[in-house]
């Protein structure tokens, strides 16, 4: 360790491979620098002796450990090519600060470079055996390579390691030779045909911990089972900045008290009664094999008439209908959208009934759509996410039979006449109170929570679920809702006000919808608030590959292990505040399993009573839940998509 008692934060940033092809023989050859720097939170010195501290974060076994990541890379079909750029195109797609770090050097975009930013510059990359980028840069000799050539080795030069003391702390660097395969020949780099959508880039934070050890800890590759038992020491129990809770459809803030938030929401628990009497009508049915794990573990918890709907459907009184749906923000869904489709989809099966799901484009463009004076707005940028979202929600395996997936921009037409009752229903001083609008949000914030509303009626779909003009009002479907908690105020409104569309004297639930809430899935860096796409490193995306996912929950999974194995045995580790453990209660199946691991790693005891061992686990459970998601996603065409995107019954005929 860098210092005895763990005070002491230093930050490693690996530079760029900055790489040159010889003429003499198939080879790059290059440096790779990395640089440790005071924390700029740190209140402690670097390291009290440069000398010392040099030679701690030179370590021998962390030279070794990246040779080893180096030589997995050349022996697991990794390929280079190379293509041609100029330094305008990187930073339009990149952006000038990540092309500068990680893919430039100093003479390349310097103060005092001369390069141009149209002139020609050749950009190796190199890639997976899956084709995903691992590391890429900007090459400074004339290329000697086929455009796409295979690795044979890369050796590190460790005895040509270099040092430099810093101002606040050290640079330090190693050469590298990389040998390609003996089909190497000369040829051209052809001309630019498509980029990598992102660049990595590799950053860790250690706090008082050997950097040969993290570097190990980062590595994708299982342990063997017959190693010794190490405790990977955790960082100094801190006690999460308590933040007062506070909970919107637009921010979800603070630590949760879910408690509390049902008593100001005004819904109810799910008690274990309701639960029996669900279960019969699901599981007793013979839909599905068992109650969905949401269900059993808590996950959804909160509810408004679902004891109205379970009443309704076991006297056969009126037909049900599923609500729920997407605000398409970025085109790579994580984990913690997913949530509400696995649940939603167990629904629809259990329950035997159709389903609606709603994109609502308009309001992701309402709330953050942007306008250039020379280039328009991006509207249609929301409109293309629709689709990308679409395709990982139907992979969800969803019924087609029984589902109508639409693009609020594509269906408000056939909404607008129960969107307009809505707004004819609602004061804007209402909706303001509610939502906490302002006399500066534009005209759209205040209008949309009605197209929200409306597809809580049956009579928003006359052709989907079979609502003549003649039954608008006396239709007796019932809408059930699963969603986040935090989108219930939508609901509340659509609640006081359904009188107005739906006969209530007729109705099993007086025209309302019924809900059923969840809690929310907590980011990787620890359980306050939600998961967000702008944090990627809060998230799993569904997107990402097997190393990724490995590296994301081995770096920024918040643990609530205790800081050394001692302390570990005696105490065992806060589950409640744990995110592996807590990820595992939402995509683990196995009940019994997931007992084990919460009983071992809470008292310190048993196969997993560390860190280590749970985050494993979970890297197992996420990995092969991705690969599968991913399998199916890449099926589904845009003529598939828009075939469930199509006006069309998803009910049965009447009889």
């Amino acid at each position: 360790d860098s210092n005895s008692d763990g005070d002491t934060s230093v930050y490693m940033e690996c530079a760029p491979f900055q790489a040159t092809y010889m003429k003499d023989k198939p080879r790059l050859t290059g440096r790779v620098g990395l640089t440790a720097t005071k924390d700029a939170a740190s209140k402690t010195p670097l390291l009290d002796d440069k000398a010392t501290g040099l030679q701690q974060i030179t370590d021998e076994a962390f030279w070794t450990s990246l040779q080893q990541v180096l030589t997995r890379l050349t022996t697991s079909g990794c390929t280079l090519s190379h293509v041609k750029v100029t330094k305008q195109i990187l930073f339009d797609k990149y952006g000038e600060d990540v092309a500068s770090m990680a893919l430039l050097d100093e003479s390349q975009c310097g103060k005092k470079s001369k390069v141009k930013a149209d002139q020609p510059l050749i950009l190796a990359v190199v890639k997976d055996a899956g084709g995903a980028t691992i590391f890429a840069s900007v090459i400074t000799g004339v290329p000697y390579a086929s455009p796409s050539t295979a690795l044979e080795s890369i050796e590190l030069e460790t005895d040509q390691c270099d040092t430099k003391a810093l101002k606040k702390g050290f640079l330090f660097s190693s050469k590298w030779e990389a040998k390609l395969k003996p089909e190497t020949s000369a040829e051209e780099a052809p001309l630019l045909e498509s980029l990598p959508d992102t660049i990595p880039t590799i950053s860790l934070s250690l706090e008082g911990q050997a950097l040969a050890q993290k570097v190990l800890e980062l590595e994708a590759a299982s342990k063997e089972e017959d190693k010794p038992e190490e405790y990977e020491r955790q960082p100094k129990q801190q006690e999460q900045e308590v933040k007062e809770m506070h909970v919107d459809p637009f921010n979800v803030e603070g630590t949760i008290d879910y408690t509390k938030l049902v008593e100001q929401f005004g819904s109810a628990l799910l008690d274990d009664d309701l639960l029996k009497r669900f279960e019969a009508l699901t599981v007793g049915q013979g839909r599905v094999p068992s109650m969905h794990r949401f269900l059993r573990r808590g996950i959804f918890f909160s509810h408004r008439d679902l004891h109205s709907v379970v009443s309704s459907l076991e006297k056969k009184e009126a037909p049900l209908y599923l609500y729920t749906g997407r605000g398409p923000s970025s085109s790579a869904m994580h984990l913690g959208h997913l949530v509400p489709f696995l649940f939603t989809q167990w629904l629809q099966k259990a329950l035997d009934c159709p389903l609606v799901i709603q994109m609502t484009d308009d309001e992701k463009f309402i709330f953050k759509g942007e306008f250039d004076e020379n280039t328009g707005d991006n509207l249609d940028y929301f409109a293309g996410l629709t689709m990308e979202n679409a395709r990982d929600i139907i992979a969800c395996g969803f019924d087609y039979d029984k589902t109508f997936i639409f693009s609020d921009l594509d269906y408000i037409g056939r909404m607008y006449p129960n969107i307009c009752r809505i707004w004819k229903s609602v004061t804007t001083n209402t909706i303001n109170g509610i939502f906490g609008f302002e006399g500066s949000s534009n005209m759209g914030k205040i209008a949309f929570p009605a197209i929200q509303a409306a597809p809580s009626f049956a009579s928003s779909f006359p052709t989907v679920l079979n609502v003549p003009p003649e039954e608008r009002r006396s239709n007796k479907q019932i809408c059930l809702i699963p969603c986040a908690i935090d989108q219930d105020p939508y609901f509340r409104m659509t609640r006081d006000i359904a009188h107005k569309l739906v006969d209530k004297t007729t109705h099993p639930l007086g025209g309302k919808p019924a809900l059923i809430h969840s809690k929310f899935f907590p980011p990787l860096q620890g359980a306050q608030g939600k998961m967000s796409s702008s944090n990627t490193n809060s998230a799993i995306f569904l997107t990402d590959s097997a190393e990724e996912i490995a590296h994301k929950i081995r770096a920024f999974c918040f643990s609530g292990g205790r800081e050394t194995k001692a302390e570990q045995e005696k105490y065992g580790a806060n589950i409640e505040t744990d995110v592996a453990y807590q990820w595992l209660r939402f995509f683990m199946e196995d009940d019994e399993e997931l007992e084990q691991i919460g009983k071992d790693y809470s008292t310190g005891s048993g196969k997993y009573w560390a860190t280590g061992k749970v985050k494993d686990r979970l890297i197992a459970v996420l990995q092969n839940l991705v690969a599968e998601h991913q399998v199916r996603r890449a099926k589904i065409t845009d003529a598939e998509v828009r075939k469930w995107m199509t006006e069309r019954s998803i009910v049965p005929p009447k009889e």
